[in-house]
């Protein structure tokens, strides 16, 4: 028999293990900063945490699991057990993680046949086995039929829900401990059709056990018209008046849950409740030493209560690390310190994309902490003595100064306007607006030209290399808008301007005097 037990409950595991891989099972619904899903007596410790005074979030509200099982039932005692059955209904609690508890409800009919003669238990006109023993000389077949209503509360530890490699765990190993208050009802076939004791005279009991089991099948009724000798606790409940034993027992037992979805799981169970009593089977044994134990292998349907939009899935099905994990991978709540990145030069370019690591304090430098060229002559502007030197007038010497040449057309300009150094005007890219740098070089240029009223300007555009197409049009735009904001917004008359534009690359626009 405990081998076909056994067999059965591999089987049964097995089949889950298989429907479990086949589940489509959705994310945890745990979220550490999710204050909607925490009881309003934790809500004070849930905003320490969300405010960073506390490293601990509160414990969430979590559903309850209403559980169907049945299977297997057994008494292990003096007689051997046949087949039995029980099943019930459950209530299960998280407490933390890792513990809960469960109340539960289990009802069974338990069976049983010994194949050998024993002798009986004499108890005087009391005794169910009085009529066959004294047919048999003192000799019985003992057998039974106990129908048990239990009530038990039972402690749960999860032993497989807090992971270091998975998020959530889909299967839930568990071990049981508790305490159990039962109901035992026990009879035995003891009596035939005409009230007289069996008579077992005709079966041959040194035979083979398949031949005496069908010789006692053909024999007894399987009525179970008698009441099964029994010590201790009696109260008035069952078939029978005076033979319902009241008894208080200790569980033991561990199962293995799959998780189906995040409302369902499907779970395999073993456990033994033990009532320290020698007459569950209605047979004592020699001396009535023998301690009987109840074994229930159950299948188990387990369903989870409650609001998902307030409650998380019960506290054994989420791995406590997963928030915490996730904290590391991509943080929301933890505080980071700012970066500190190292620069020797301290021009605001990390070392790490310096270019150059060790420009002078205090000298403008690019985004790759290059020292700044605005004129571009090769001089940075920390050391350059003219910022802008015109283009014509390079190259320059060590600060950054260059030599203007007479341009052809004005080399017989008075020398009043001869001895004028007149800037260049940067354009970026493809820009014909004079930005606001460029327009404090035009105020002085204005400047210059007030105090000098006889001299006339040259304003040269560069309309890029020859054959560029639209480069003389962008030279031209240039000009006119160096010439417009000199006239329009400075004042200068537009008769002492002279446009020109020649061959070559350059974003400026050059300006030099002339006659």
């Amino acid at each position: 028999m405990a081998s076909k037990k056994y067999l059965l409950l591999a089987g049964a595991m097995s089949l889950l293990a298989a429907s479990s891989g086949f589940a489509q099972v959705t994310p945890s619904s745990y979220d550490a900063l999710d204050s909607s899903k925490v009881p309003a007596k934790r809500m004070a410790q849930q905003n320490s945490f969300v405010n960073h005074q506390s490293n601990f979030p509160a414990k969430p509200r979590s559903m309850w699991e209403l559980g169907f099982h049945g299977g297997l039932h057994l008494i292990s005692g003096t007689v051997s057990p046949t087949p039995g059955f029980g099943g019930g209904i459950s209530l299960r609690k998280a407490l933390g993680h890792t513990f809960s508890l469960r109340a539960e409800y289990t009802g069974s009919f338990d069976y049983g046949q010994d194949i050998k003669l024993k002798p009986s238990q004499r108890g005087g006109g009391v005794n169910p086995w009085a009529a066959t023993a004294a047919k048999n000389n003192g000799m019985i077949v003992p057998n039974y039929k106990t129908a048990t209503h239990a009530l038990s509360l039972d402690a749960i530890v999860s032993l497989s829900n807090i992971m270091f490699y998975k998020a959530e765990p889909k299967v839930n190993w568990y071990v049981l401990a508790g305490y159990t208050l039962a109901m035992i009802d026990v009879d035995v076939d003891a009596l035939g059709a005409n009230g007289q004791g069996y008579d077992y005279s005709g079966i041959n009991f040194g035979g083979k056990r398949k031949d005496i089991k069908d010789a006692l099948k053909n024999l007894q009724d399987k009525k179970y018209e008698s009441n099964a000798p029994s010590q201790g606790n009696r109260i008035a409940i069952g078939r029978k008046d005076d033979n319902q034993l009241l008894r208080h027992a200790l569980d033991l037992g561990t199962g293995v849950a799959f998780k189906v979805s995040n409302r369902f799981n499907i779970g395999i169970e073993e456990k033994v409740t033990m009532p320290f009593d020698a007459y569950l089977d209605g047979y004592a044994g020699p001396g009535g030493s023998t301690k009987d134990f109840f074994s229930y292998t159950s299948v188990r349907l387990n369903f989870n209560l409650g609001n998902s939009s307030k409650r998380v899935q019960p506290l054994w099905w989420i791995n406590p690390l997963e928030y915490a994990y996730s904290e590391l991978s991509s943080p929301r709540h933890m505080k980071l310190p700012t970066p500190v990145l190292p620069d020797a030069d301290g021009d605001g370019v990390t070392d790490q994309f310096d270019r150059e690591p060790n420009t002078p304090a205090g000298a403008p430098v690019d985004v790759h902490g290059v020292a700044k060229d605005t004129d571009g002559d090769g001089v940075p502007d920390y050391k350059d003595k003219q910022l802008i030197t015109p283009t014509y007038c390079q190259p320059v010497d060590a600060d950054g100064v260059g030599k203007c040449p007479d341009p052809e057309c004005c080399k017989n300009v008075k020398p009043a306007c001869a001895s004028l150094v007149l800037p260049s005007v940067s354009f970026k890219g493809s820009s014909t607006k004079v930005s606001n740098d460029m327009e404090a070089v035009l105020s002085s240029v204005a400047n210059t030209l007030r105090s000098n009223p006889e001299c006339n300007v040259l304003v040269t555009g560069h309309a890029g290399a020859k054959g560029k197409k639209g480069g003389v049009d962008l030279s031209s735009r240039r000009v006119d808008a160096v010439i417009d904001y000199l006239a329009d917004k400075q004042g200068i008359d537009r008769g002492r301007f002279i446009k020109q534009n020649t061959p070559g690359e350059s974003g400026t626009v050059d300006l030099a005097p002339a006659n």
